[in-house]
Formats: C-alpha cells, sequence, structure tokens
C-alpha cells in the first residue's frame, strides 16, 4: 500500500470526552478500511504537532468544528494547505459548519466518506491578519460584554488589603475582558463603510443591519449580503458576488465560522479560489 493511502487519524480530546462511542465506531471503520496511525493529542500543542509530522500520510481528524477550524488553519499558516487533502469526522458537538461543507453528520456515514469519497477543492476566505473563513462571515456579531460585577466583600479592598483580594479582583477583571461565544446577537445599527473589489456599495451615511459573506462555488467569488437600515419598509437586502472585501468604520466585531474576532476598524477579506481540498461523499 503506498503512502498516500495510508491515513493519520488525529482524535480531538474534546470528541474523546465527550461521546468515546462514536470516536471508537469511526476509528474502527477507518482501520477496516486503510491502514492507520491514530493519534491521541491531550491539547492543542500535540494536536498541531500531530499534523505537522504527518508525513506522506493523509489527515484524518476526528472532533468538532472547532478542530476542523484548528486544522485549516495550521495547515494554512504553514502554506501546506493546498497541497493537504483534509478528511474529517464531526464527531463532540454541533457540526453545523462541517455539515454546511457537505460532510456527513453520523460517524460512520462520514468514516465511509473518507474512505470512498473525493477529494473537493473549496475557496477559503483569507483575511489581512491571516485568519481563515471555511463557510460564513457575519458583521455584527456580538455586543460589548458587560462587566462582571466585583464579588461582595471584594470591591474597593484591594488596596492594603489582603493579597488573595487583590488576586480575586484580577482575576474577576480578567474573565470580564474575555469575549463570549455565548453572548446574544449585538442590536442596532452600525455605521460602516463596505467595498467590494475597491468599489465603495455602502458608505457611512448609511446605517448597516448586518453584512454577512460566504465563499461562492469555485471561480464566482464570494456571495456578499448587506443589510443596509432603509427607509422603505420590506426592502430587500443588497446582494453582490465579489473577490474582496473591505469593511471599516466604528469598531465592530466580527464572527469567522465559530470564532469571535475584534473589535477592529477595518478588516480586508480576500477569496482565495479552490485552496484547499476536504474528502467528501463522490455524490455530493
Amino acid at each position: 500500500m503506498a503512502a498516500s493511502d495510508q491515513l493519520l487519524v488525529v482524535i480531538d480530546p474534546v470528541a474523546r470526552r465527550t461521546d468515546g462511542e462514536s470516536v471508537r465506531i469511526a476509528k474502527d471503520v477507518l482501520s477496516a478500511g486503510a491502514a492507520t496511525k491514530v493519534c491521541l493529542p491531550e491539547g492543542p500543542e500535540e494536536f498541531a504537532r500531530a499534523l505537522i509530522r504527518r508525513g506522506a500520510r493523509r489527515p484524518v481528524v476526528i472532533g468538532d468544528d472547532g478542530a476542523l477550524l484548528r486544522a485549516v488553519s495550521l495547515l494554512h499558516r504553514r502554506r501546506e494547505l493546498a497541497a493537504c487533502a483534509l478528511s474529517f469526522v464531526p464527531v463532540g458537538g454541533a457540526g453545523s459548519l462541517s455539515g454546511a461543507l457537505g460532510v456527513p453528520t453520523g460517524a460512520v456515514a462520514a468514516a465511509r466518506a473518507v474512505l470512498e469519497g473525493a477529494e473537493r477543492r473549496l475557496d477559503l476566505l483569507v483575511d489581512d491578519s491571516d485568519g481563515v473563513v471555511l463557510r460564513a462571515l457575519s458583521i455584527p456579531s456580538l455586543p460589548a460584554r458587560p462587566s462582571a460585577p466585583v464579588p461582595a466583600g471584594v470591591s474597593g479592598q484591594a488596596e492594603g488589603g489582603h493579597p488573595w483580594l487583590r488576586t480575586c479582583q484580577s482575576l474577576v477583571r480578567t474573565l470580564a475582558s474575555r469575549p463570549s461565544r455565548l453572548a446574544g446577537p449585538a442590536t442596532g445599527p452600525s455605521r460602516l463603510r463596505i467595498e467590494v473589489d475597491g468599489v465603495c456599495v455602502v458608505d457611512l451615511d448609511q446605517p448597516v443591519e448586518a453584512v454577512s459573506v460566504t465563499p461562492g462555488a469555485s471561480g464566482t467569488g464570494a456571495e456578499i449580503e448587506v443589510r443596509a437600515v432603509s427607509a422603505e419598509a420590506g426592502s430587500s437586502p443588497l446582494r453582490l458576488l465579489g473577490h474582496k472585501v473591505t469593511v471599516s468604520g466604528s469598531d465592530f466585531r466580527y464572527r469567522a465560522d465559530s470564532v469571535v474576532s475584534g473589535p477592529v476598524r477595518t478588516r480586508t477579506w480576500t477569496v482565495r479560489e479552490s485552496a484547499w481540498s476536504l474528502t467528501l461523499p463522490a455524490a455530493t
């Protein structure tokens, strides 16, 4: 058997903890159909090290959507994504991202697709900070998280107080400053300038309710939808195709797939056509 026909199965620790039975089933299906080497990383560093040292083996990631994103992001940063065909078996959490990409939702069906499917070249959105978007970009994303209340008996006692009180205050401030993936959607319009392929389509004088960008079929660019605040009730959103989208204006947050980033004042996303490969069912 050629090395390219051999699989490197990297099992994310979250999947092992949350659904060990599905992990076992997927591993058994893969092992019955191909020569496999199984890696059980305990954290992000070991996860990355396993992919980096894959050699000529075809990598198969078993995990949630976050594991798929980490794998694609790592290979993109190392400029190895174009030459590496990824396979994915969703286990351990919601698979909305992988499902939207065409990956079967069940462990058995997804593992069989790894063995019997075909590589599909997919477009990628890459931003000017080298971040990637596989399927969905949305603006605005989350409101600023309200400051967490300081526990009773701690506020105002740091100066000259007990060291553990100062440590507690510091911890509370740190937790309050972190963005939350569970916060509700942002409310109210934003003042944003939106440019598509160098042409301004919405300027700062037109409030915007929402912007979404989705990589389209290879060669067509990204599908862009802008919902502006209009005086006309029931007006349709602006829809267009483009290869480069720049958003600027007041501080805004954005959601790239499941990851929330920002606030930023400007960001540009560029379509990279056929930038990566994912193994999907042959009939998809």
